[in-house]
């Protein structure tokens, strides 16, 4: 709340309040520093300058916010060795990672990714090492188990595969569509990681199928919409089928919240009608930051889903070489909601 009132004073208050552990979250790193700028009271620039190094890097939303406030550009970190022939002859031998295999060729996905998950993280005590961990990693991504790839790689202390944890997985089916209908493809590619990390039938609890989790009635709404004459429900996991109709989806949203990706993010996650109401009405209020307003998302779901698809659309930025790679720019600023705002298409989902 200090922090969509413009209080510094509150948030530094409210930040140094907290307990240690609390504290130390990268998020309020980056707020506490912010506070001390915003005060300038003694050598605040240069605490400031220290508690963003503490944090600085591209693991998460505000590590790279962090880089930026230092002046230094979000950039790809160094690929670590290749992995070896015997590496990669351990993984083809694991008896786990096999087992894991079978059943997800067969069908048995639930059973192959927990055998997966044993054997990476439980089977031996602190899981496995990093240069195994890598070797299972690259085992999923030659496999095109694009999940298992990422989360495997992710866990990894000290070696860090970019290429392993932000996969380019169809290329030719989403960098067309997505530039054929104006939308930066680092956006929609950083999208479907955060929805189902390239599972063609990753299904919701909720009901949302696909690559871009889309829901059976958006599906509907959004075919008629662009004018797709043959959709049916049951094509809804076919690959191009769900980039088509997710990434129209997303260009609805993103032009109707005047191109802000925190924005159309929020509404692909929550709902258009949600984003909307967490601006001030009336043309009247504060232009904040995206990132405060992110912050103030009152849903935690999507709060983080917000930041992390901001963050995924940064890296895969500098993956695919685009001209804009800082998250800041990106994330802009949101204002009231203007007084001549039109409503919501009334059977929009």
């Amino acid at each position: 709340a200090a922090l969509r009132a413009g209080d510094w004073a509150q948030v530094k208050e409210s930040i140094e309040a907290m307990d240690r552990e609390t504290r130390s979250d990268s998020a309020w790193v980056y707020w506490h520093a912010r506070s001390l700028q915003a005060l300038g009271r003694g050598d605040a620039q240069q605490q400031a300058a220290r508690a963003y190094a503490s944090i600085a890097g591209t693991s998460g939303f505000y590590e790279m916010m962090a880089l930026e406030a230092l002046g230094r550009p979000v950039t790809l970190p160094p690929q670590p060795q290749p992995v070896t022939p015997s590496e990669q002859a351990w993984a083809l031998r694991e008896p786990g990672l096999q087992r894991s295999l079978q059943a997800i060729a067969i069908g048995l996905r639930g059973e192959g990714v927990r055998e997966w998950n044993y054997t990476i993280a439980l089977a031996q005590p602190g899981g496995l090492p990093d240069r195994q961990l890598l070797a299972a990693a690259q085992l999923a991504c030659e496999r095109e188990i694009w999940d298992r790839c990422i989360n495997t790689s992710e866990r990894t202390r000290e070696q860090v595969d970019i290429l392993q944890r932000f996969p380019l997985p169809l290329k030719d089916l989403v960098v067309p569509r997505s530039l054929a209908i104006g939308l930066d493809p680092a956006y929609v590619y950083g999208l479907i990681r955060q929805e189902s990390r390239f599972v063609t039938h990753a299904r919701s609890g909720a009901g949302a199928s696909g690559l871009m989790q889309v829901m059976p009635a958006t599906a509907r709404w959004t075919a008629r919409k662009i004018g797709m004459t043959d959709f049916a429900p049951s094509r809804i996991n076919e690959r191009e089928v769900n980039v088509t109709i997710g990434t129209a989806y997303l260009k609805l949203a993103l032009d109707d919240f005047d191109g802000s990706m925190a924005m159309a993010s929020a509404a692909y996650n929550a709902g258009p009608g949600r984003p909307r109401n967490w601006r001030a009405p009336g043309g009247t209020g504060p232009v904040l930051e995206a990132a405060i307003w992110a912050e103030n998302i009152p849903f935690a779901e999507t709060r983080d889903y917000v930041k992390k698809v901001l963050a995924n659309t940064t890296l895969y930025a500098a993956l695919l070489h685009e001209p804009q790679q800082s998250l800041v720019a990106r994330l802009g600023q949101v204002g009231p909601r203007p007084s001549n705002d039109a409503p919501i298409d009334a059977d929009l989902p």
